[in-house]
């Protein structure tokens, strides 16, 4: 199920999680105030960043 976002032109994508790391996210995502799509997002999006740096 992938397709593109109208809004803002993001790829969708199905996600399967086992419920305990979903409680976990859905816990850190309010510590952080936001939502778990959003969470998940910033940590992906994190983790690509050091990536890209480790390689530098």
């Amino acid at each position: 199920m992938e397709g593109t976002d109208k809004d803002g032109g993001k790829k969708q994508i199905l996600l399967r999680l086992s419920p305990s790391l979903w409680r976990e996210l859905a816990a850190w995502a309010e510590d952080d105030f936001r939502s778990i799509n959003g969470q998940i997002e910033y940590l992906l999006t994190e983790c690509v960043r050091q990536r890209k740096k480790n390689r530098d």
